[in-house]
């Protein structure tokens, strides 16, 4: 099979041009996942949608092509959650603290990413192994490197330092749910993305997903202000409001960049707005998963778990 027939469609020019289908997308990400496409195809076709702009079709088809080209690699989760912000703004990554509190609750939570252009203070994988977060996919809580799980993908993703520019596998990737897991979570840094992956994982037939606009495009909730989610739940969407945690104003998820998340954890760094960035980050997943009915009781079951964390088994 070859790549050309869908470069085509989507590039015949104005008034001739139309998105690919799902199932079009889907056989066009088999083309270039089973090495039958031309790489110049590839970076044709990746651009002509840059350019036009993505939609909920093709990105369905793509992920869902992604998944199944996976399946099997990772055990199921309860919880998805990738990773894929670049963080040139970010501070630590205090959400990886909020998925230890979601494990503690007893939940399977599948962590899965790749993160270029990071601060000094921000990658994400510097902090696993001090935090116990382990790359063995049976731990109750894991981390799945991206070029472990599909290389093609990397490649893919890394085709951004040949452009110079994001293509739609930057959404695509916070869409594949390599765990099948029943609830996702997802950050976005463009607001305009929440309603485009909702639609997309609905098209897949994915159950739960809620999404936020979180701190540098991760799952990280800002504690000092009313946060909008958007859901999708058994087909239907929905939107909410997580009220604030904290009164501070004016400070950013950027002033984390002094925080450590190892000591932060342990009790020997003291930093109120750290401390409900990662109850209010566990609060919304807890509730995702359907720990509570409402957001405000999962914030307070988050408050409590952190309160509890040190008598962990």
């Amino acid at each position: 099979m070859s790549l050309a027939p869908f470069v085509r469609i989507v590039a015949r020019g104005k008034g001739r041009a139309r998105p690919l289908t799902q199932s079009e997308a889907q056989a066009a990400m088999e083309c270039i996942l089973n090495d039958a496409a031309e790489p110049e195809a590839i970076g044709a076709l990746l651009m002509v949608l840059r350019l036009r702009g993505e939609v909920a079709s093709e990105i369905a088809g793509f992920s869902t092509a992604l998944s199944e080209h996976v399946a099997g690699q990772l055990p199921k989760a309860d919880l998805d959650w990738p990773s894929y912000a670049a963080g040139r703004t970010r501070g630590a990554p205090l959400f990886l603290l909020s998925a230890k509190l979601v494990a503690q609750a007893g939940y399977r939570v599948s962590l899965h990413g790749w993160n270029s252009h990071q601060s000094a203070q921000a990658p994400v994988r510097d902090h696993l192994e001090p935090l116990g977060i382990s790359q063995d996919s049976n731990a109750r809580i894991s981390y799945a490197p991206l070029e472990t799980l599909s290389a093609k993908a990397f490649e893919l993703l890394k085709l951004r330092d040949v452009f110079g520019l994001r293509s739609c596998i930057n959404t695509v990737l916070r869409m594949w749910n390599p765990s099948n897991a029943d609830t996702t979570i997802q950050g976005v840094f463009h607001p305009s993305y929440r309603s485009l992956q909702a639609l997309a994982a609905e098209a897949t037939g994915q159950k739960s997903l809620t999404i936020i606009k979180g701190g540098g495009g991760e799952f990280e909730r800002h504690p000092s202000k009313d946060l909008e989610v958007f859901c999708l739940r058994d087909g239907v969407h929905s939107r909410h409001v997580a009220s604030a945690l904290h009164d501070t104003k004016g400070r950013s998820l950027d002033f984390n960049k002094d925080i450590d998340p190892l000591t932060l954890w342990r009790g020997e760094q003291a930093d109120e707005f750290a401390v409900q960035t990662v109850i209010g980050t566990a609060g919304l997943a807890l509730w995702a998963l359907g720990a509570k009915d409402d957001i405000t009781q999962a914030d307070r079951f988050a408050a409590q778990l952190w309160a509890d964390r040190h008598l962990e088994n």
